[in-house]
């Protein structure tokens, strides 16, 4: 697992470099934009490093992909311009995703299910707020309309919301299913 995430740490990093050479006429908003992609690949082993802590190699895995998908194809290969669809896609992973990675910080000696899938579902949440939020900062400080506000008033925001709690609750369904069956 660990070379698959090294080769798709490569591959996002390669492919955004491309991108970056061949905008470096578009500006500095756009090079800052498809170059923050260093960062956000790079993150998980940031992390490890500063924290002195292991994320496992599967948080990683779904890391990268989700970054890539997000962040290179949504972004920087303007797939969320291009497929009107994808945006959901991607905020559904996500759900999918900050649910794992909610699962991975519940604190220990909870016993009771449905306490455990509460904050699951409230850590995706959550996760998803954030992220909008960061979305609206973005905006006022960089100009532009990533929350298509212009075009959907707040639909777009609150439809990435819902779809990641969907994402969420699909897992949290999935975890309920794996404990009562351990149980």
């Amino acid at each position: 697992m660990k070379k698959i995430n090294i080769a798709l740490l490569i591959i996002t990093l390669v492919c955004s470099f491309f991108t970056i050479i061949g905008e470096l006429d578009k500006g500095i908003v756009i090079i800052l934009k498809d170059s923050s992609i260093v960062l956000t690949a790079t993150l998980p082993y940031i992390i490890n490093k500063l924290f002195n802590n292991k994320l496992n190699d599967g948080v990683i895995f779904v890391w990268l992909i989700f970054i890539f998908l997000a962040h290179y194809m949504g972004v920087t290969a303007e797939f969320y311009n291009k497929w009107e669809g994808f945006d959901k896609v991607v905020h559904t992973f996500s759900g999918i995703l900050t649910a794992y990675v909610g699962m991975l910080f519940l604190p220990k000696g909870i016993d009771k299910i449905w306490f455990r899938i509460l904050f699951i579902v409230a850590f995706s949440a959550m996760c998803a707020f954030f992220w909008e939020v960061f979305e609206f900062v973005c905006n006022i400080l960089f100009g532009g309309d990533a929350q298509r506000v212009a075009e959907t008033g707040v639909t777009d925001t609150m439809m990435d919301m819902i779809v990641a709690f969907i994402g969420a609750s699909l897992f949290s369904i999935g975890y309920y299913v794996k404990e009562k069956v351990k149980n």
